[in-house]
């Protein structure tokens, strides 16, 4: 679950010798990596949401691509539990991602507990999510575990551009060569990276890197170190 304080999207670096097209996993890839995931996160809803996500796997040459691609949906399998979350499992805890300010608040009887391949949650990032993508996510967040391409869209979104409690987002650290760890900084911060005592953050780590390591050997890509954040 992302654990992410930034709010606003920060610029992407600048797409260099862009590709026609991103790379896109062949069904039966994404069905070898999501043998158990549930109905909702269909094949189609993901290429959809790649497709309207410029630069995105579609820059540099086909390693480059091939190896964004992996270290999303090995991040996305450890968030979604295998894309065998529609919503977060807790149900406990969801009615506490609200945070009411002068800045913003919270939908009356809304709920941003959360949702889609990388449980998004707060509802400031509901707001932020639905604004990059022209829609309101803010009044019906429940629309990120009703709409597989929005689910996906909202994912994608925050690795392209939130950067969570590290300097940049998931997309940026691929880019600049910082390996697959930089993107798990970006995507769950101190949680889990600075704990390095801590059993379950290095779990967590292991986990996120068996993910990886499966979706590069699928797609025949070398894997970019440092794993581990």
């Amino acid at each position: 679950m992302i654990r992410a304080l930034a709010c606003l999207s920060l610029a992407l670096p600048p797409l260099v010798a862009a590709a026609a097209s991103p790379f896109l996993p062949s069904r039966a890839q994404f069905d070898a990596l999501f043998p158990e995931r549930i109905a909702f996160y269909t094949y189609e809803g993901f290429t959809e949401a790649v497709r309207q996500t410029p630069g995105f796997a579609d820059w540099g040459n086909d390693t480059q691509r091939r190896q964004e691609m992996a270290a999303f949906l090995g991040q996305i399998a450890h968030e979604s539990d295998q894309l065998r979350a529609q919503r977060e499992y807790k149900r406990e805890n969801w009615d506490k991602y609200c945070r009411d300010d002068a800045r913003l608040s919270c939908a009356k009887g809304q709920q941003y507990y959360g949702r889609g391949p990388i449980q998004l949650s707060w509802n400031y990032q509901y707001k932020a999510a639905g604004d990059f993508m022209g829609i309101d996510l803010w009044s019906d967040p429940d629309r990120v575990a009703r709409d597989s391409t929005v689910a996906w869209r909202t994912a994608l979104w925050y690795w392209m551009t939130q950067p969570g409690e590290s300097s940049q987002a998931s997309h940026a650290a691929i880019r600049s060569g910082f390996g697959f760890g930089a993107t798990t900084r970006a995507i769950n911060g101190p949680l889990e990276c600075d704990k390095p005592a801590d059993p379950d953050a290095k779990r967590k780590n292991a986990r996120r890197a068996d993910f990886y390591k499966h979706a590069s050997e699928l797609f025949g890509v070398p894997l970019l170190h440092p794993l581990g954040c």
